[in-house]
């Protein structure tokens, strides 16, 4: 028996630094200190064990060889005349690097889990910054506390406790007692229900209601009306006054705000309007980030293309262009002929629209995990899991990169070694 202490969870993009994980025979037998999701993502479960390959979407999987599974995917890979390679967000770095150097290979299109999610995040950074701090900050220091559009209680179980609302820290020593914590939401969230003020949105309306608390905090609540959004002038008002007088505020949003109306726009309105409150304490904005390496496919594709996500490599340089390179961009206009779903599930997560193009056209899937795109796959090539088989490097929603290490032996081969060898038979046919 082996014990692992000072362990990452490899499930949301807290990356929980604390576990214990006891080992026995390569077997993992018990997970401490994680959430439920992080300890069943941990412990193992509907993994693949083998490759398997079918002839066309109405057949049956049948198991065959890794040799035969990637030379199928190469093959499929190397005659599209516009693949796409999506995925990424349950990988490591060093998974991305690997993916980025295929998608040059192939003149494809690379896009992350992050289109469907905090990809507008991304463009509203682009244009206003971002003024934000790491969450040890937040624990630290943190006395109002907003979360916006966002759930942590189901998506974040561990949020709150380690790092936003609970924590002790070096200058929060009263934990909960000594932060006010609010949340803005469509609906009266479980999150909502710890919360000591609770305010209820229109569905659509975060625009207008930041402005209208931008208008309040710049010395203009007479052109506010009495309602914005479904929210009193007098409810808008507290809220800034709290905000104003707070000596370090933090404000975390979700998909209800990336993924509503006005979408990237949303977030560059709240990030101009805690640059504002800057003028009065110190104020901080992150992105809920969902999968634990989503945000570090970001900082790789950026290093590596001058771009975070969706680059076509098609011209032969990277091109960016959001709402024409995006993944559900090039799907809905059925302009893709060939796929790689790698560490995401398009399958479960995109519009009926993409998932009916997926389903007529070669999918190749690269996943430790059985999950609904294997059910639109052609060739599905099983993987060693990431942060529990495989070591490697992850960057928390935060942005701060922490390494994993290795908990038991892989049984299945990595995704850098899959994807090294596709990249090296793509080559192969195409006489390179």
């Amino acid at each position: 028996m082996a014990v692992i202490t000072d362990a990452l969870c490899p499930f949301c993009g807290c990356v929980c630094d604390d576990l214990t994980i006891v080992t026995e025979n390569n077997k993992i037998t018990e997970v401490k200190h994680a959430c439920k999701l992080g300890a069943a993502k941990i412990m193992g479960h509907h993994r693949i064990k083998a490759p398997m390959m079918r002839k066309d979407k109405h057949s049956d999987f049948k198991e065959v060889s890794y040799d035969e599974a990637i030379n199928e995917a190469a093959a499929i890979l190397a005659s599209s005349k516009r693949p796409l390679l999506y995925g990424w967000a349950s990988a490591l770095c060093e998974v991305h690097k690997k993916g980025i150097l295929l998608a040059e290979e192939l003149g494809a299109i690379i896009d992350n889990t992050a289109t469907v999610c905090h990809a507008p995040s991304t463009l509203a950074v682009h244009e206003k910054g971002l003024p934000t701090s790491t969450l040890g900050q937040v624990k630290n220091r943190a006395d109002v506390v907003v979360f916006w559009g966002s759930n942590p209680v189901h998506a974040h179980p561990r949020h709150m406790g380690r790092y936003s609302v609970f924590a002790k820290g070096f200058f929060s020593e009263k934990g909960r007692k000594g932060r006010k914590v609010i949340v803005v939401d469509v609906r009266k969230t479980d999150t909502a229900n710890i919360a000591d003020e609770y305010i209820q949105i229109q569905q659509g309306s975060d625009y207008m209601v930041i402005s209208a608390l931008r208008a309040i905090l710049s010395g203009h609540a007479d052109v506010v009306p009495e309602t914005v959004g479904g929210i009193s002038k007098e409810q808008l008002s507290k809220l800034v006054e709290t905000m104003k007088a707070a000596r370090f505020g933090a404000v975390f949003f979700g998909m209800g705000l990336t993924q509503s109306q006005g979408r990237y726009k949303n977030i560059d309105n709240a990030i101009s309007l805690i640059t504002e409150l800057n003028s009065f304490g110190k104020h901080v904005i992150m992105p809920m980030r969902g999968h634990y390496n989503v945000a570090g496919f970001g900082q790789v594709c950026s290093w590596e293309t001058g771009f975070a996500t969706a680059v076509d490599f098609s011209r032969g340089a990277p091109y960016y262009n959001p709402g024409e390179t995006a993944a559900n961009d090039l799907l809905m206009r059925k302009e893709t002929d060939a796929a790689m779903i790698i560490a995401g599930d398009a399958g479960a997560h995109f519009p009926a629209d993409s998932v009916r193009h997926l389903a007529k056209i070669p999918v190749v899937q690269v996943d430790p995990y059985w999950n609904p795109t294997t059910e639109v796959a052609n060739v599905v090539i099983p993987v060693a899991i990431c942060g529990v088989e495989v070591e490697g490097t992850a960057y928390r929603m935060d942005g701060v990169s922490l390494r994993f290490r290795k908990m038991i032996e892989p049984t299945h081969p990595t995704d850098i070694e899959i994807l090294e060898k596709i990249t090296e038979r793509v080559r192969e046919l195409r006489g390179e």
